[in-house]
């Protein structure tokens, strides 16, 4: 038998999460057996466990292609090269709705962890890791928030980890409606609107803009 190359076994491998998350996606995660895997993949189911263990080693392989394609702008929304702590979170948030605008397997994967996957038996344990993202992302939006207070861009009224919170649920709410409701256009202007309600009177007076 010939022995595939590392580049060949890592073509396979990113075929089958390919073909899983297209199974998922059409068939719902709980109805999508190895065996479906393997045939959109066009390979054994041997060769699925050759890669993963089980179906639930292979769902979170395909939603760390999600987090791949959005840790930058993640991280990017803690940079202090951004003056005004506010239009890094308004950028974060903007920039992700274009990944899910011009990246369908992304969309995909969100629209997967959202409605198509339910998060019991053997997936009971996936809810908790799943949800890693949004509990990283709330600890650096209070971060930011608390920067644009100290910093004078958030209105004084305003706590900054109440609106670390209410940025988390809004954004939470914001990708559930746009994605079931094809709006990813309005999502944009949504956003802006939801960090202008933020802004001190300190934007006005900034020469930069921010």
């Amino acid at each position: 038998m010939v022995r595939k190359t590392k580049a060949e076994t890592e073509r396979t491998r990113i075929g089958i999460i390919d073909a899983a998350r297209r199974a998922f996606h059409e068939f719902g995660v709980s109805r999508t057996s190895l065996e479906k895997i393997a045939r959109i993949a066009g390979v054994t189911r041997g060769a699925i466990y050759w890669h993963f263990k089980n179906k639930t080693e292979l769902f979170h392989a395909m939603r760390e292609q999600a987090l791949n394609h959005t840790s930058q702008i993640k991280f990017d929304m803690l940079s202090e090269d951004v003056q005004n702590p506010l239009d890094a979170i308004e950028r974060f948030l903007l920039e992700l709705i274009e990944i899910l605008k011009n990246d369908p397997s992304v969309r995909q994967i969100f629209e997967i962890m959202l409605w198509r996957c339910e998060y019991v038996g053997e997936f009971a344990p996936v809810l908790y890791e799943a949800l890693r993202p949004r509990r990283d992302i709330l600890s650096m939006l209070k971060i930011v928030y608390e920067r644009a207070a100290n910093r004078g861009f958030l209105r004084p009224a305003l706590d900054p980890e109440v609106m670390a919170y209410d940025t988390m649920f809004f954004s939470t709410g914001l990708l559930n409606f746009t994605l079931s409701a094809d709006r990813l256009l309005q999502a944009q202007e949504s956003i802006r609107a939801h960090i202008a309600l933020r802004r001190g009177d300190r934007r006005a007076n900034d020469p930069s803009g921010g």
